[in-house]
């Protein structure tokens, strides 16, 4: 090769690898740029509206970890430095004020190191504001990330705080935030009336398909509430955008809510919570891994794919857990992960899966009853199960009432 053919083929090299860098920073950023929807949260149109829904109030803010801005600036040092209003006392909910704690742990009083303002808590010696805590106050803000599943437990504050604000004729600002898990799905059965539980309250199915805003329009007109509720709605938000749609950072909204994917599972896996089946509690893969002891994981994961469930991929694991139900023990099961999400009905697995499990280990699985009637929301479950319904039959009916409930809700929907 002579050295004119040798800088040919230098600078071909070289327009080769600028073509490449053009493309990966120009074509590629772009299109997935594209495919992602800029969304502007309530806290983030409460800053661009200069704070006009709180001017000249002394405000109370219900928050946690997850009350932060698009930017990730936190919600309770946005509303401390604003000028044109004042903060003066912060609520906590279940898993703290940092979201450190875990599930059930009792939440204590405490005063915020940065702000110096006393955070009372909402999980605690009692889960209501009292009319002490709220006598200061022209409003309270609400600005927590939920994961779009009846029994967790951040709406069912939402709904205590209506009730109580509504007592002492107090404004409640909700700063509204995406359903993660999208605003077009909904699944299981809607909460039986009888059923009145602090993770089971709100009359909505398991997976409720709205965003806080909506399920706190939708609780204060249908209950006849009657509170001053105010809706800083999002902008750029639509129903079928799910979390992954929109631009945003997923903080992990508990300890074992550690990225979205989990949030999904946790419609359906959650449930078995009520039973004595572990859900990964304490590895590195909560509501991705589901067992015990007693559990063939080879069988469970070749029945449930002989159904051929949608939008999953099951295969079968062991796991030993840390903590929690099984800590130390060998647990033998499922791995479920979730390929497409469109397809994927977290709710209809638990279906699946407690039918075989009850076919499969009928002097092994225990479910208990009262706490399966608040996951699945139904005084029938027990019935439908012990009277060896098959799973077909059983989701016949929960869906047909998802869709009935689907229909009700949407004059109370905000996107």
């Amino acid at each position: 090769m002579d050295f004119q053919d040798f800088l040919g083929k230098r600078n071909l090299l070289q327009m080769i690898v600028f073509g490449f860098f053009l493309i990966l920073f120009t074509g590629n950023f772009v299109y997935s740029a594209s495919t992602k929807t800029k969304v502007l949260l309530g806290i983030d149109v409460l800053q661009k509206e200069n704070f006009e829904s709180v001017k000249s109030k002394r405000i109370g803010l219900v928050t946690n970890h997850t009350g932060v801005d698009s930017r990730g600036k936190r919600t309770v040092e946005i509303l401390k430095n604003a000028s044109q209003t004042k903060l003066v006392a912060l609520f906590a909910p279940e898993h703290g004020f940092r979201g450190q704690l875990g599930h059930g742990s009792i939440v204590m009083d405490e005063r915020d190191q940065k702000t110096g303002i006393l955070i009372y808590s909402l999980y605690g010696k009692t889960k209501r504001p009292s009319p002490e805590m709220l006598e200061s106050l022209d409003a309270v803000v609400f600005d927590i990330q939920d994961i779009g599943t009846r029994f967790y437990t951040y709406t069912t504050t939402l709904a205590y705080l209506l009730e109580e604000c509504a007592k002492k004729d107090i404004e409640l600002i909700v700063l509204d935030r995406p359903n993660p898990i999208n605003g077009t799905i909904v699944e299981g059965e809607v909460l039986h009336p009888e059923i009145n539980h602090f993770t089971a309250y709100l009359k909505v199915p398991v997976r409720h398909g709205m965003t806080v805003g909506e399920l706190a329009n939708w609780y204060n007109r249908t209950s006849h509430i009657n509170a001053r509720l105010k809706v800083i709605k999002m902008e750029g938000w639509k129903r079928y955008l799910w979390w992954e749609d929109t631009n945003l950072r997923f903080v992990p909204t508990s300890p074992n809510i550690r990225n979205f994917e989990a949030a999904l599972l946790y419609s359906g896996i959650g449930a078995f919570e009520a039973t004595n089946v572990s859900v990964g509690r304490g590895t590195k893969k909560p509501f991705k891994l589901l067992g015990a002891p007693w559990m063939d994981g080879v069988l469970m994961a070749e029945r449930l794919n002989f159904f051929s469930l949608p939008g999953f991929k099951i295969k079968p694991a062991k796991f030993v857990p840390k903590y929690d139900l099984y800590k130390g023990e060998m647990c033998k099961g499922i791995e479920v992960s979730v390929e497409d999400k469109n397809k994927a009905r977290p709710f209809d697995l638990f279906v699946q899966l407690a039918v075989i499990l009850r076919d499969y280990y009928p002097d092994k699985f225990i479910l208990r009853w009262e706490e399966i009637e608040r996951v699945t929301g139904s005084k029938e479950f027990k019935t439908w199960l012990e009277m060896g319904h098959s799973a077909e039959t059983i989701l016949f009916l929960v869906h047909e009432r998802a869709a009935q409930f689907q229909e009700t809700v949407k004059p109370y929907l905000l996107y």
